[in-house]
């Protein structure tokens, strides 16, 4: 095969491109990132704050909340009690938005202050105060004792140490290894998680934690941006059976 037509050396020529558009759009989007602005996504309204990071800019939280909209999430629960999810990560509250717009009673729970701020606002301007809560703390901390039939994380994608709030966001060094190791425990017995993961992070590792545990792991929805893929992975307890 002649190397020009070799589709390794295509895909290289298309994530350099996307990635060099990306740099002459960040000179544009650098005001959205710096000062608070208004972003709207499928009709809902979210302010977001510099400490905050932006779903709309950097396009995974507004992926996931799309997928969310567009997805219908199976398994109906018993009639005796409500369905409750949790939205690890909340940032700015988008995911846990259209969770309750499915349906579900939501837990949001983040550990940056400012994106705790910021979601609560967001509650309010989009008026589901009465579905859903936002609490301030580390992963499954402000949770605990309390399980869930869904779990949505947005997690960081790079290692790392976080120098300030903002990169809470997208840098961690085990954040999602203790993720991993909590969630058997914090999903009810039919509940699910869905995780997204990005071709620009550590995604096999964090794939490989999930399996450590013991969890089930199947691919539910994918998306190539040009200079990265975007995968939802749906997980379960590892005695569910699908029927």
């Amino acid at each position: 095969m002649d190397d020009n037509m070799n589709p390794m050396r295509i895909h290289s020529i298309i994530r350099f491109a996307c990635r060099l558009l990306l740099g002459f759009q960040s000179v544009f989007l650098r005001s959205r990132i710096r000062t608070p602005c208004l972003e709207r996504v499928r009709g809902r309204y979210f302010l977001v704050i510099p400490e905050v990071l932006n779903p709309v800019v950097f396009r995974s939280g507004q992926y996931f909340a799309e997928v969310l909209a567009d997805t219908s999430l199976p398994g109906p629960l018993p009639e005796h009690r409500e369905s409750v999810a949790l939205d690890m990560g909340t940032g700015c509250g988008i995911c846990a938005v259209f969770a309750a717009e499915l349906g579900y009673r939501v837990v949001g729970v983040d550990i940056n202050p400012f994106a705790v701020r910021c979601a609560r606002i967001n509650i309010l301007l989009n008026q589901l105060e009465d579905r859903i809560e936002i609490k301030h703390g580390d992963l499954f901390g402000p949770v605990s004792g309390q399980s869930f039939d869904l779990v949505l994380f947005n997690p960081p994608f790079y290692r790392g140490a976080p120098g300030s709030n903002f990169e809470l966001a997208w840098k961690s060094l085990d954040v999602f290894e203790r993720f991993a190791g909590g969630l058997e425990g914090i999903l009810n017995q039919n509940g699910r998680a869905l995780i997204l993961l990005s071709t620009d992070g550590d995604a096999d590792a964090m794939l490989q934690a999930l399996g450590r545990n013991g969890l089930t792991v199947t691919l539910a929805k994918q998306k190539h941006f040009g200079n990265e893929i975007m995968t939802i992975y749906e997980i379960r307890r590892p005695e569910f059976q699908y029927q």
